[in-house]
């Protein structure tokens, strides 16, 4: 790999995931492992496969599918995460296990509760374990940012004497400044002996607002890899934007001298099914992937950009996937052109049945709308797919009512175990309403955390995409409904997150680990 060459090692499915109810089934973190593959990420971290059953067979299911990208999976310094790392990527063309045990001062204090020789010794007993089981080994000093610089240049040492190819350094808690974190890089790279036998990487946290400018200082002084996440997510404040990182070293080549593999064309589209599986939507002036990052109102900036694009756009929408393959569909396109979209999105179809059921659908919502757009498409399949889960709760008829100075009213007709049951109630407003008739059958006892709603495209014909996150005895949900409607949008998001809770299938954070 040509040294000004940076890998980009993505981590939506893994760090990404630990964001509060960004959890995702198999099925959902394999659709976002194809894009990713598609976009020629380099590394996608696939989950934490000690973590919970449900994230092992992510995992395994990925390192089976993506045969492009490498596939790696953390692991804390404890040999029962390491060996169950290694049997989940077993299927993989290539697999990389991902060590990490904690360096700083505070963490090995009051975390670990081990002296610092303890560590070293941990550490490198971790790397040869996973040496033993794969070519292919990364090293994380977890908060290095609040490390002491002396023994962070001792255990990479050794660690990289062990058989770690690649060093992380996380910022974890997002507590570096730009020129202080580029320094550590620098002095680490230059202080170690066996350095230039390891790519050194970054993983920074936004809790200051500065994961990006914290992960290009490291770049700037040596640093070749860089961890981040489709639209930022992750815990807390969130991690480092792949987009940004990846227009920032685009852009500015001439500063940064350096480039990645990244298909920029796919950023756009991995976005927008990141925003949809999670419920988490991107905000309007987000960097590269915001609806407004390209987006001119102000007189003076149109004239210019009309005149010579450039005057106010130092990127073209086009490189990042705006308005790119956006074959429009409507009520006269057949199944064929359905399917072949479906295709280019990287949305599979598990079987005729489903393509069947699917395009029905499809066929419906272009009697309610003209123009089916890609974003209708990704909300109609996940729509389809919550219909798949075993269905205590089904809503049959709806009818919601609200006028000034009269309480709002709902009336559902739903099914429980197959039996009719029909509800009336009143709430504050009609989604209220709607959600509190729904509860009369349910009784689930579960706490409402989030209620979120997102056009899916413009127009006031646009669909309606709803997330409602539920909580219930430890478990967190979220439940996804699509519609031109928007509160039928709403019961049908809520009446979700009910069947997840209720059919085993659980979208809760299952991480324990943290770099």
């Amino acid at each position: 790999m040509s040294e000004n060459r940076v890998v980009i090692f993505d981590t939506t499915l893994r760090d990404g995931e630990q964001s509060p109810g960004a959890s995702m089934t198999r099925d959902e973190k394999l659709r976002i492992a194809r894009s990713l593959e598609k976009m020629r990420v380099d590394v996608i971290e696939a989950g934490f496969a000690m973590a919970s059953l449900g994230d092992f067979e992510s995992v395994k299911a990925i390192a089976e599918t993506i045969r492009e990208s490498t596939i790696c999976s953390l692991s804390r310094a404890l040999d029962k995460d390491i060996d169950r790392a290694a049997e989940a990527l077993k299927p993989a063309s290539r697999g990389r296990i991902h060590t990490f045990i904690a360096t700083s001062p505070i963490h090995m204090k009051y975390k670990l509760q081990m002296e610092p020789e303890q560590v070293i010794e941990q550490a490198v007993h971790a790397v040869k374990r996973a040496r033993n089981l794969v070519e292919d080994v990364e090293f994380s000093c977890e908060d290095a940012g609040r490390s002491e610089l002396d023994f962070l240049c001792r255990i990479i040492e050794k660690a990289i004497d062990a058989g770690a190819r690649t060093i992380n350094i996380p910022d974890t808690v997002g507590y570096a400044l730009p020129h202080q974190f580029g320094e550590t890089i620098r002095q680490l790279i230059e202080r170690i002996p066996n350095s230039d036998k390891a790519i050194f990487s970054v993983h920074c946290h936004n809790d200051l607002g500065l994961a990006v400018a914290n992960s290009l200082a490291a770049v700037v002084n040596g640093a070749r890899q860089v961890e981040c996440t489709i639209n930022g997510l992750g815990e807390r404040a969130g991690n480092a934007s792949l987009e940004e990182i990846v227009m920032a070293i685009r852009t500015r080549s001439d500063c940064l001298q350096v480039d990645t593999a990244i298909d920029t064309r796919q950023i756009v589209p991995a976005s927008r099914l990141v925003s949809g599986i999670t419920g988490f939507p991107v905000q309007p002036n987000k960097a590269i992937v915001g609806i407004n990052a390209f987006a001119h109102e102000a007189g003076i900036h149109q004239d210019g950009v009309l005149k010579h694009r450039e005057t106010y756009e130092i990127m073209k929408a086009e490189d990042v996937g705006w308005n790119a393959n956006r074959m429009v569909l409507g009520k006269h396109s057949g199944r064929n052109a359905f399917k072949s979209r479906l295709q280019e999105l990287n949305i599979t179809i598990a079987d005729d049945e489903a393509l069947n059921k699917a395009f029905m659908q499809f066929k419906a919502l272009a009697d309610k709308k003209h123009e089916i757009y890609d974003e209708d498409l990704q909300a109609l399949v996940t729509d389809a797919r919550n219909q798949d889960i075993a269905e205590k709760y089904s809503l049959l008829q709806m009818e919601a009512s609200s006028r000034m100075g009269i309480t709002p009213e709902a009336r559902l007709t739903m099914t429980v175990d197959g039996k009719e049951k029909q509800i009336t109630s009143e709430g504050d407003g009609p989604v209220d309403a709607i959600f509190k008739a729904i509860e009369t059958v349910a009784e689930s006892g579960a706490k409402l955390e989030l209620y979120s709603v997102n056009a899916i495209t413009e127009g006031t014909d646009s669909q309606g995409e709803v997330t409602v996150r539920l909580a219930k005895d430890g478990q967190i949900v979220n439940g996804n409904g699509a519609d031109t409607d928007i509160l039928v949008a709403s019961a049908k998001a809520y009446i979700n997150a009910l069947n997840l809770l209720t059919s085993g299938i659980r979208k809760a954070n299952p991480q324990t680990g943290s770099v």
